[in-house]
């Protein structure tokens, strides 16, 4: 699509689940104080687990969402979504008595793993508990395009209803595919982003299983993800949800709804490498981010902030900090990079969702996440400012939001101000 006739995505709601926080509000509060929402699991037996800590979201009533009936049919993840979703609508100040409006607004929502907790339920009341039953609302209650399509129904939105699932990247892909539905004209309005709850038996007992968590701090879970630190030694498992309220901006204009900033960039590619490591030196994602850098007519030294991918992992942050010095340049002078991944944990599909969320905010309030626990910075990621323990305020106008995920898939957002 040329310059000329793509048209302007607006931002003009927020929505998010996390452990930080049920609502956006709560959420920001905390990753602004550089709190953690990593505890103790303490809702099943974790003793033969070596891992045994998670990001869990406190306090979350999905009954201010979706009916009672509703909330019985259906797992966790829709719940998580549905209410991520919901905030952002409400925040966008959406009318749903516009019949126009409804028609040309679609939901685009996804999740990287679906409704585990409710498999691993039915699985165990069948054979375990022999009850030999199984609900006829399973399939519905486990199946990933199941939160945009409660979206749509609640809402009564007629635009796309689609899912986009790409492990890690899911929340970012949703995102960017949502923004180039509007620049084609398929939809004025798109609630987009992902959601996840995995912090169950079979998800943490199979993450760790691939030695893909950190073991070592179940002790003091707050300080186990620790991104770009020389003593990490594995991301934490966390749930949520992340919506974006992403609008055409002349329409979002004409209504007079609050603009958080422009979405003016969307790059995905393919490591073409391994299923769960990253490209040597990030190659993938040098070429993501330039894609989307390209996509925005946006050089990189414009570029202001960066909510990293930054899960902890010894080779994905070490990937991650060789692609951004390749792209912005050895020591880029002024560019924050942070992970708020330190706090919440990776949530999976939901990742990208909420970190997009969490950079417009940045760019709202002026202000750069921290990364927290980072004590003893590896210096094979150095030369790059992560924001350590401590938020930082800065004029940000450009931010960029990074998700790579196992299969070798990559996505980079790009947001900047009015």
């Amino acid at each position: 699509m040329s310059g000329e006739t793509k048209k302007r995505v607006a931002v003009t709601g927020l929505g998010i689940v996390c452990p930080l926080g049920a609502n956006t509000e709560q959420a920001w509060t905390k990753l602004a104080a550089g709190i953690s929402g990593i505890v103790r699991i303490d809702d099943f037996d974790v003793s033969a687990l070596t891992v045994q800590i998670a990001g869990r979201v406190p306090d979350f009533d999905p009954a201010l969402y979706l009916p009672a009936k509703e909330i019985k049919k259906t797992d966790a993840f829709i719940h998580y979504g549905v209410g991520a979703a919901a905030q952002a609508i409400a925040d966008a100040g959406l009318d749903k008595s516009d019949e126009r409006l409804l028609a040309h607004t679609g939901v685009c929502m996804g999740s990287g793993i679906g409704g585990l907790s409710a498999i691993e339920k039915t699985y165990h009341a069948y054979t375990v508990e022999e009850k030999r039953k199984i609900s006829p609302f399973f399939i519905p209650s486990v199946i990933i395009n199941m939160i945009s399509g409660y979206v749509s129904i609640l809402y009564g939105f007629k635009g796309p209803n689609m899912a986009m699932v790409s492990a890690c990247t899911t929340g970012t892909h949703n995102l960017g595919l949502a923004a180039r539905m509007i620049q084609h004209g398929d939809a004025r309005v798109m609630v987009a982003g992902g959601a996840e709850m995995a912090t169950t038996l079979l998800g943490v007992g199979g993450f760790s299983a691939a030695r893909a968590l950190s073991a070592s701090h179940n002790d003091k879970p707050e300080e186990a993800s620790r991104p770009w630190d020389a003593d990490r030694d594995g991301f934490v498992l966390g749930d949520g949800a992340g919506a974006l309220i992403l609008e055409e901006y002349e329409h979002a204009r004409q209504r007079g709804a609050r603009v958080y900033c422009e979405l003016k960039g969307f790059g995905m590619n393919s490591d073409a490498y391994h299923i769960t490591q990253p490209s040597p030196a990030g190659r993938g994602a040098v070429e993501c981010m330039r894609q989307a850098l390209k996509d925005a007519r946006i050089n990189p030294d414009q570029v202001d902030y960066i909510n990293a991918h930054g899960t902890s992992t010894p080779s994905g942050d070490k990937a991650e900090s060789d692609a951004i010095r390749r792209v912005f340049g050895e020591r880029p002078s002024g560019l924050l990079v942070s992970s708020s991944k330190s706090m919440t944990g990776h949530l999976l599909g939901a990742a990208g969702g909420v970190e997009a969320a969490v950079t417009v905010l940045a760019l709202h309030h002026q202000l750069a996440p921290p990364t927290i626990n980072l004590q003893n910075l590896d210096p094979e990621c150095a030369n790059l400012d992560y924001v350590p323990n401590q938020a930082r305020e800065k004029k940000i106008k450009v931010g960029l939001s990074n998700s790579f995920g196992f299969g070798g898939t990559n996505g980079t957002l790009v947001f900047s101000a009015l």
